[in-house]
C-alpha cells in the first residue's frame, strides 16, 4: 500500500508546478507528495457527486421513467444530511479511543458507508427498470437507501479528511491546504463526469451498473491510499476523560449580532435559487433538447468548470477589497442571465445556448458561494469563526436539499397540469414544467438581490474589507 501511495505521489509530482497553484501549501511537516496523496479522498468525493447529481438523475428520469419528484427527493437526501457535518467534525475532535486515532476511524467509517450505498445501488436500479417481477416500492426504497448511505458516507469522509489535513499542516499553511483539497474536489468532479459521459455515449443498463461498481471500488482504493499512515497516534488526545464543551450560548450570541439573521436568509434564498435545477439540467437536455446521455453527463463537468472560473475571479476581486456582499450580488446577476439562457434554449432549439447557460450557472454560483462565505467570516467577533462558518454551511446545505426536492416536485406538478390541458393550448409542451422551475429560480435571485442590498450598505459603513484568496474557501 505504501509503495502504491508513493507511486501516485510521484505521479502527481510530474505535473508542472505551474498547474498546481497551491503547491506552496506543502511544508516540512506535510510534504507535497504526502499532501497530494491525502487529497485523493476529495477526488473520490467528487466522483460520487458527479455520479449522484449528474448521470444517475438523468438516467432515472429519462431512461427508467422514474418521476422527477421521487428522484429529486432521493438526490436531496445527502444534502439534508449535510448539517450533520458539524456534529461529525465535533465528534472526531473529541473522539475517545485507546488507539490514539481521532480522524482515521471516521474516514474509514465514511468510506465503508459510501461503498455500501454504491453496492446497493445497482440492484435498486434493476428493480426500478421494471425488468423484474418484484414490487416497485422495493426498488424505490432501495434507491433512496443507497443515495442516503452514499451521502452520509461522503459527508463523513470529507469532514474527517479536511480535519486530518488541518491537523497535519502547520498553522500558517492550513488555509492553502484546504484550498488545494477543494480544487481537487472539483477536479474529481470534472474528470469523472467527463469519463462517465464518454463511457455512456451509447447507453446500456449493464454499462451503467459497471460504472457504479467501478466507482465503489475506486472509492475504497483512493480513500485507503489517502489515509494510509497519515495520522500519527496520540492516545493523550483521545483519552476517555475528554470533556465535550457546550456551544448553545455561542449560537445565541451569534444570532444576536446585527445583520446575522438577514445574512442567513440571504444565504438560504440564493442557495435555493442556484440549486432547484440541480437534478433537472440533464433531463432537460435529454428530454427537451434531445441530447444523448454522454452529452448531458458532460454538463456536470461544465458546471464545475464554471465554478472554478467563479472562484478564480472572486479571489482577484476580493484581494482588491471588493465588498463580499457586492460580489455575491454579482453572482446572483450572473445567475439571472444563466437561467434566461437555459430557458430560451428550448424555443430556440439551441444546445449551445443551453451549455453556455450551464457554465454561467456554475460561474454565478461560485461567485455567490465565495461572497457569502467571506461575509460569514466577517461574522466572527470574539472567536466565533467556526460557529459562523458552521451556520453558513448548515443553512446553505439545508436550503439546497429543500430546493432540489421542491424543484423536482414543481416540475412534475406543472408538467401534469400542462399535459392535461389545464394551462391552455399555449402551455402544453413538455418544456413547461422545466420552465416553471427556471422562472422561479430567477424570481428567487431577484429576491436575493433585494435581501442583500442593506447588507452591502451596512458593511460599507461599518466594516473593513478583509484580505481573501481561494485559501479561505472551506466546506
Amino acid at each position: 500500500m505504501t509503495k502504491l501511495g508513493d507511486s501516485l505521489g510521484r505521479g502527481w509530482l510530474h505535473v508542472s508546478l505551474r498547474y498546481l497553484p497551491f503547491a506552496d501549501a506543502a511544508s516540512v511537516e506535510l510534504p507535497l507528495r504526502r499532501l497530494l496523496r491525502l487529497s485523493l479522498f476529495q477526488v473520490s468525493v467528487g466522483m460520487a457527486l458527479a455520479l449522484l447529481n449528474g448521470t444517475l438523475n438523468r438516467v432515472m428520469i429519462v431512461e427508467l421513467g422514474v418521476p422527477a419528484s421521487l428522484v429529486a427527493m432521493m438526490v436531496a437526501l445527502p444534502f439534508l444530511l449535510a448539517p450533520l457535518r458539524a456534529l461529525i467534525g465535533f465528534r472526531s475532535d473529541t473522539h475517545r479511543s485507546l488507539l490514539g486515532w481521532r480522524r482515521v476511524p471516521y474516514l474509514w467509517l465514511g468510506t465503508l458507508v459510501q461503498f455500501g450505498g454504491f453496492a446497493i445501488m445497482p440492484f435498486a436500479l434493476i428493480l426500478l427498470s421494471g425488468d423484474t417481477q418484484g414490487p416497485a416500492w422495493i426498488g424505490q426504497w432501495s434507491a433512496a437507501l443507497a443515495f442516503l448511505l452514499v451521502g452520509l458516507g461522503l459527508h463523513t469522509t470529507q469532514t474527517a479528511g479536511l480535519a486530518l489535513a488541518t491537523d497535519l499542516a502547520p498553522e500558517e499553511a492550513r488555509p492553502r491546504v484546504v484550498a488545494l483539497l477543494y480544487v481537487m474536489l472539483l477536479v474529481g468532479m470534472v474528470v469523472s463526469a467527463t469519463l462517465y459521459g464518454v463511457l455512456l455515449r451509447d447507453f446500456r443498463q449493464v454499462e451503467l451498473i459497471q460504472i457504479i461498481q467501478g466507482t465503489a471500488l475506486a472509492t475504497m482504493v483512493l480513500n485507503l491510499i489517502a489515509l494510509w499512515k497519515q495520522e500519527p497516534r496520540n492516545p493523550r488526545l483521545t483519552h476517555p476523560a475528554q470533556v465535550r464543551p457546550a456551544f448553545m450560548a455561542s449560537c445565541r450570541m451569534l444570532l444576536a449580532r446585527e445583520g446575522t439573521v438577514r445574512f442567513l436568509w440571504t444565504v438560504a434564498l440564493g442557495t435555493m435559487a442556484f440549486s432547484m435545477q440541480d437534478i433537472l439540467l440533464e433531463p432537460y437536455g435529454g428530454e427537451i433538447l434531445h441530447m444523448p446521455v454522454g452529452a448531458t453527463s458532460i454538463l456536470t463537468a461544465m458546471l464545475a468548470a464554471g465554478s472554478l472560473c467563479g472562484f478564480g475571479l472572486a479571489a482577484r476581486l476580493l484581494n482588491r477589497r471588493v465588498n463580499p456582499y457586492r460580489l455575491a450580488g454579482l453572482g446572483a446577476l450572473a445567475g439571472v442571465v444563466a437561467f434566461f439562457a437555459v430557458l430560451f434554449a428550448s424555443p430556440l432549439h439551441s444546445p449551445t445556448l443551453f451549455r453556455i447557460g450551464v457554465m454561467l450557472i456554475g460561474f454565478g454560483g461560485g461567485l455567490y458561494a465565495v461572497g457569502t462565505l467571506v461575509a460569514a467570516m466577517q461574522l466572527d467577533h470574539g472567536g466565533l469563526a467556526g460557529l459562523a462558518l458552521g451556520a453558513w454551511g448548515a443553512v446553505q446545505t439545508t436550503a439546497a436539499g429543500i430546493a432540489i426536492a421542491g424543484g423536482g416536485a414543481l416540475r412534475d406538478v406543472v408538467s401534469s397540469l400542462a399535459s392535461s390541458g389545464a394551462l391552455g393550448m399555449a402551455l402544453s409542451g413538455p418544456a413547461v414544467g422545466y420552465g416553471a422551475v427556471y422562472q422561479l429560480e430567477i424570481l428567487l435571485l431577484f429576491a436575493t438581490l433585494v435581501a442583500i442590498g442593506p447588507l452591502v450598505r451596512y458593511t460599507q459603513e461599518t466594516r473593513e474589507q478583509p484580505y481573501f484568496g481561494l485559501a479561505q474557501f472551506p466546506g
